[in-house]
C-alpha cells in the first residue's frame, strides 16, 4: 500500500547533517523548510504548516522544546519528532512534556526514520526503545501501568493491570514484538491483550488508542 506524501520541516543547527538527512528520505516525504535556530524555526513552521517537524533538542539560541509551545499555540495540528544525538533522560522528558510526539536518536536508520515520520503524522507516538523507559518512569514513577493517571477513571478501571501496561506501551510507540520482549510474553499474548483493550475501550485500532491515551495526558 502506497504511503501519502508528508510535509516535513528540519530543525537542526548543523547544515551538513540536514543535507544528509534530506538525502536519506524518500519520495513520500517532502522537505518544505529547514532552520538552525529557535528564532528562525518558529515563524518557518507556522508559515509552512508541515505534517511533522524533525527537531533537534539543542539549538544555539535555546532548547528545541522552546520551539514547540509557540508553534502549537498557532498551529496545533503540527506534530514534532525529536531527532537528537542526546539520549539523556532530562532531554527526553523535557521534550515530551513540551508536546513532542516522539523522540529518536540520530543513530536511527533511514528506513526507520521514514517509518517514524509517517507514524507520527498518523497520530502515533514513536520512541527509540531504550528511551521509552525514561518517559514511562517520568510520567508514572515506577509503575508504568499508572503513568500520568489520576485514578478513578471508569474506562481505565475496566482494564487489568497488564492490559493497562500494554495500552501505555502501544500508545508510546512500541511494536508488539518489543512489548513481548519487555514483558517476557509471546507476541500472540500481546495481540490478545491489545484486542481486549480495544474491545473494552470501544476503539478500532492503535491510532485511536494513542489518541485516547493522549487526551488523558498519559503520553
Amino acid at each position: 500500500m502506497s504511503r501519502p506524501l508528508r510535509k516535513v520541516v528540519l530543525i537542526d543547527d548543523h547544515e551538513i547533517f540536514r543535507a544528509g538527512l534530506r538525502a536519506g528520505l524518500d519520495r513520500t516525504i517532502q522537505v518544505v523548510g529547514e532552520a538552525g535556530t529557535v528564532e528562525a524555526a518558529v515563524p518557518l513552521i507556522i508559515e509552512t504548516e508541515p505534517d511533522v517537524v524533525l527537531l533537534d533538542v539543542h539549538l544555539p539560541d535555546g532548547g528545541g522544546q522552546t520551539v514547540i509551545g509557540p508553534v502549537h499555540a498557532a498551529r496545533p495540528a503540527v506534530r514534532f519528532l525529536a531527532l537528537s544525538v542526546s539520549d539523556a533522560a532530562e532531554d527526553v522528558v523535557a521534550t515530551i512534556r513540551a508536546g513532542a510526539r516522539g523522540y529518536v536518536t540520530k543513530t536511527i536508520a533511514p528506513a526507520d526514520l521514514i517509518d517514524a515520520v509517517h507514524r507520527i503524522a498518523d497520530g502515533d507516538a514513536v520512541f527509540s526503545p531504550w528511551l521509552a523507559g525514561f518517559v514511562l518512569d517520568a510520567f508514572g514513577g515506577n509503575d508504568p501501568a499508572r503513568a500520568s493517571v489520576g485514578g478513578g477513571d471508569p474506562e481505565l478501571d475496566q482494564l487489568t493491570p497488564r492490559e493497562q501496561e500494554v495500552l501505555l506501551l502501544i500508545a508510546r510507540g512500541y511494536t508488539y514484538k518489543e512489548i513481548a520482549g519487555r514483558l517476557v510474553v509471546s507476541t500472540k499474548t500481546v495481540e490478545t491483550h491489545v484486542s481486549n483493550v480495544l474491545r473494552k475501550l470501544q476503539l478500532s485500532n492503535r491510532n485511536e488508542l494513542t489518541r485516547w491515551a493522549a487526551t488523558r495526558r498519559m503520553i
